[in-house]
């Protein structure tokens, strides 16, 4: 009998890593040491679980031997599949935890400000713990220096919507005490996949050299106010249209699905309509097809960051500084407005900042971005 467990990821306890290979009473056959262990807790808004792999990269750099946990809801799970720096995704239930409550981390870090995510760092076992957490009186609170300016983004109206001129990146890294890199995304798909997309482009009729703008034409009910108005997609497409040279898509999620049908009706087969129902992952396929992206700040946005599209983004309700488009793309928004951002829900002034949006603008962007590429 070994004296003590293998220090090994492969090592589970329950089956052999290699057939026919005993690893508790002949030790490792090819050790993966486990290293530090780190957990990472992200279950708020799906778009904000896809930024948060930009952090990756400087984990590793940090901790070229680890082993990263990261836990996250069931419908933001597989934006993080196939990711080579996670060891394990584990979806938010009572299982996982009652896992997790038995592991004796290096570090858990918690980028969401929310009860049940300061919850679940307070329950768990480390040495070092980053984010956020919660007090004795079921208060929010920084719990390690470096999140200090993340938390006063939300304390503090004038700093977060007037003065803060820095991408939620870059202070996550701070927050999680790691050298910032301006890394991307992480996001990969499977083989499988990629087949499945080149399927797609040619059931679709969608050949190499053609130029297709993709349209990302909701967001999470969550914030209904930073989409634009169906009339608002039809005049742009129309546009689009008359100059002969692009092909549309339209993306979306399952809440996009009748505002896509009613936009696709107008145009009687001429723009394809991709479906909102199949899932986030195979809506990532879809998504990878057009070179431009118009959106606005939703998953279909940082969808299209971690596919490197250029991605021609509107903002009115949402902070544009916080967002990194890595110099693939264009940010507009109303500078002026005195009400944006705003972060509410709700509008007293009949949605100024989706009105002003300069449609004309998006045009030309289009134009520019292909102009530059031939």
């Amino acid at each position: 009998m070994p004296k003590e467990v293998p220090n090994c990821k492969r090592f589970s306890g329950y089956k052999p890593c290699y057939p026919d290979h005993n690893c508790w009473t002949d030790g490792c056959k090819d050790n993966i040491p486990i290293g530090k262990k780190i957990l990472i807790i992200n279950l708020d808004a799906m778009g904000d679980v896809l930024m948060t792999t930009a952090q990756l990269p400087a984990i590793k750099r940090k901790f070229p031997e680890s082993t990263i946990y990261w836990i996250t809801l069931k419908i933001a799970a597989p934006l993080l599949y196939h990711n080579q720096y996670i060891d394990f995704v584990m979806e938010y239930n009572f299982e996982s935890i009652s896992i997790l409550n038995q592991i004796e981390f290096d570090y858990v870090m918690n980028v969401d400000k929310s009860q049940r995510s300061c919850t679940l760092l307070n329950s768990i076992s480390a040495k070092n713990k980053l984010g956020f957490g919660m007090n004795k009186d079921g208060k929010i609170i920084p719990v390690n220096e470096g999140a200090n300016y993340n938390y006063m983004l939300g304390m503090d109206d004038h700093l977060k919507f007037k003065v803060n001129q820095r991408t939620g990146q870059d202070y996550l890294a701070e927050t999680f005490e790691l050298e910032y890199k301006r890394d991307e995304y992480v996001f990969n798909f499977t083989e499988d996949e990629l087949k499945f997309i080149e399927e797609y482009k040619t059931l679709t009729g969608i050949s190499p050299s053609d130029k297709i703008v993709g349209f990302n034409t909701g967001c999470s009910n969550l914030y209904p106010n930073k989409k634009m108005t169906i009339e608002q997609h039809i005049y742009l497409i129309e546009k689009l249209l008359d100059l002969e040279e692009y092909k549309v898509m339209l993306l979306g999620g399952p809440e996009d699905t009748e505002r896509n049908k009613i936009i696709s009706g107008h145009f009687h087969g001429k723009i394809i309509n991709t479906p909102t129902t199949e899932g986030v992952r195979r809506g990532a396929c879809y998504e990878s097809t057009p070179q431009v992206i118009i959106t606005g700040d939703s998953l279909g946005m940082h969808l299209a960051i971690a596919l490197k599209k250029y991605v021609i983004a509107w903002f009115g309700v949402s902070c544009w500084t916080e967002i990194d488009l890595y110099n693939r793309g264009v940010k507009l928004y109303q500078k002026d407005l005195f009400c944006s951002p705003c972060w509410k829900k709700t509008c007293p002034y009949e949605l100024e900042c989706i009105k002003m949006i300069d449609l004309d603008r998006i045009i030309k962007e289009i134009e520019n971005f292909y102009q530059r590429s031939v």
